[in-house]
This record gives C-alpha cells, sequence and structure tokens, in this order.
C-alpha cells in the first residue's frame, strides 16, 4: 500500500477516534465506566478475531510475540481504556482534549529512546504545529484549562501508556499480521479491564440494565467501529509507517471529535476551531514528510531555469 493510501487510512481512523470520544461520553454516563469498558473490548476483541478466522491469520504466538502481545495489552488495552473511561469521566472536554494531544509526542519521543527513530527538525516542527491547533480547538470549544485534577491525571497516565504500546506493537507486527495482534491484544485486554473493574465495583454489571437501545446502538458502534476496525487499521499503519509518524496523526482526533459536536450535539465550530483545524493540517504534513516531494519538484523546476 502507498503512503498516500496508508495517510487516508489513518485519516478514516482519527475520524472514527473523533466520533467515539462522544460515543464513549454517552456511554460512561449511563454505565459503570469500567464494566461497559471491559465489555466493550470484549465485543471488539470478538470482531477482530472473527476477521483473523475469516483471513486464515489464527495461529499460535511464538515466545518472543507473546511477550510483545502481553505488554503492548497492558500498556494499549488495559492501562489505556482503563485510565481512558475514568478519565473522561472525572474531567473536562478541554483537559482531555488538549493532553490527548500530546500523544504524538509521546510516541516520537518513546521512538526515538527504543527504536532508534531519528528526532528530525521536520517532525519536531510537525508535533509542534499539532500541539497548538490543538490548544486552539480545544480551548475555544470548551474553555479555559483548570488546575490538575485526577481526571486530567487518569487521561495523561492513559495516553503516556498509549504512546508506550505503539513500540511494542510495532515491535511485534514484525513477524504477526496487525489483525492477529490486534485479536489477542483485544481478548486478553478485555479479560484484565474485567477483573480490574469486579474488584473495583463488583456490582458495576448491574448498571447494564440501565441503557437503553439507542445507549447500546452506540455501544455497539464504539465496539466494532472505532475500537475493532480502528485499533486494527492503526496498527496496520504501525507496521508500515512506524510509530512515531502514525501518532502524528492522533492530532487530528479533536477535530473529528468538534466536528462529531456540531453534527450530532448541535454544537457551533468557530473560525478560531477552523484555524486550529489548519494548524493541525501543517503539522501532519510536516510530521510524516508529506510535503517533501513536492517541494523538492518545485525547487527541482527552479534550477532547469
Amino acid at each position: 500500500m502507498s503512503k498516500m493510501k496508508l495517510y487516508a487510512l489513518m485519516l478514516t481512523v482519527m475520524m472514527l477516534w473523533g466520533f467515539n470520544v462522544i460515543a464513549i461520553k454517552v456511554i460512561v454516563e449511563v454505565f459503570d465506566p469500567a464494566a461497559i469498558t471491559a465489555f466493550r473490548i470484549f465485543v471488539a476483541g470478538l470482531t477482530v478475531m472473527a476477521l483473523v478466522i475469516i483471513w486464515r491469520e489464527i495461529r499460535w504466538l511464538t515466545k518472543k510475540e507473546g511477550y510483545y502481545v502481553f505488554v503492548a495489552t497492558i500498556t494499549g488495552v488495559v492501562a489505556h481504556h482503563f485510565f481512558l473511561a475514568i478519565g473522561v469521566a472525572n474531567t473536562t472536554a478541554s483537559n482531555a482534549g488538549l493532553i490527548a494531544g500530546l500523544v504524538p509526542l509521546l510516541t516520537t519521543l518513546f521512538a526515538a529512546m527504543f527504536l532508534g527513530d531519528r528526532l528530525t527538525v521536520s517532525k519536531s516542527s510537525g508535533i509542534l504545529f499539532g500541539l497548538v491547533g490543538v490548544a486552539f480547538i480545544i480551548l475555544n470549544g470548551s474553555g479555559s484549562i483548570s488546575s490538575i485534577s485526577k481526571g486530567d491525571l487518569f487521561v495523561f497516565l492513559s495516553i503516556t501508556a498509549q504512546a508506550i504500546s505503539f513500540i511494542f506493537i510495532k515491535k511485534g507486527t514484525e513477524t504477526m499480521s496487525p489483525r492477529l495482534m490486534t485479536g489477542w491484544m483485544l481478548l486478553f485486554g478485555s479479560g484484565g479491564l474485567l477483573i480490574t473493574s469486579l474488584l473495583l465495583n463488583p456490582s458495576g454489571i448491574q448498571t447494564f440494565s440501565l441503557g437503553s437501545p439507542f445507549v447500546w446502538v452506540v455501544f455497539v458502534s464504539s465496539a466494532v467501529f472505532a475500537t475493532a476496525l480502528g485499533h486494527s487499521m492503526y496498527n496496520y499503519t504501525i507496521q508500515h509507517l512506524g510509530p512515531g509518524e502514525t501518532a502524528i496523526f492522533i492530532n487530528m482526533t479533536p477535530f473529528f471529535a468538534l466536528l462529531g459536536s456540531y453534527l450530532f450535539l448541535g454544537e457551533t465550530i468557530t473560525p478560531v476551531q477552523i484555524f486550529g483545524f489548519l494548524l493541525i493540517i501543517i503539522g501532519v504534513l510536516l510530521g510524516t514528510g508529506a510535503v517533501k516531494p513536492s517541494l523538492f519538484k518545485i525547487n527541482r523546476h527552479k534550477r532547469a531555469y
């Protein structure tokens, strides 16, 4: 798959994840956050494993692959989704969105530390533009940043764990298909989340009876499209682009969350938020190096004269 197709795939994933922020908010306001997160990841895991079986990619893992899946599961599924669910329920949208914008920076730093990726000027500039764009969108859409709260801490722990998992996903997908790794991660992770939810609130599952048909439709959409297909596609791009370059696209998630708020909740998009999105686009282009070929052609054209 060409880079442009991979970038288009990432754009689709960011749209799914952006809309999923609204879905998670709807879900955790009705159900126990830990219990419903465990069930959501379990449904997503079954969905991915069904695709793995259809594509005949199911197999046992080697010892090294099992290690990568285990660490990625603990960090990218159990810790990430648990902390995210608790954090979203206990902080403002502005704080959560801005903190989540740190994922590309953390991933790029971890990739440089553990995978030997170069932290180039272009990539660093792209991250900076993306963070500024995230700040414009989130701050204008939800108000000013308040003091650090318990929810802020949980969201930060969530995105830190996710950034760490990208490193091990990159290592694991060197010898196994992204779908296979995603399926095992989600299934094992749902078990860890279920144990955690039972320890924290044994009666949390009883809140499932409170859900209306609409809320359950939102739940299934979140589990199948955003979590199952979204993670599968994201892990596929990590295999081909690397964790640092792929994570830069996460800066686009707040924009799609904002767009989803406009489409489904009737909120207004302001010119400042549009300007923030343009900064994010610039950040993605710089960070991925997508603008380099066009610049090279311009320079070559000038030299011809």
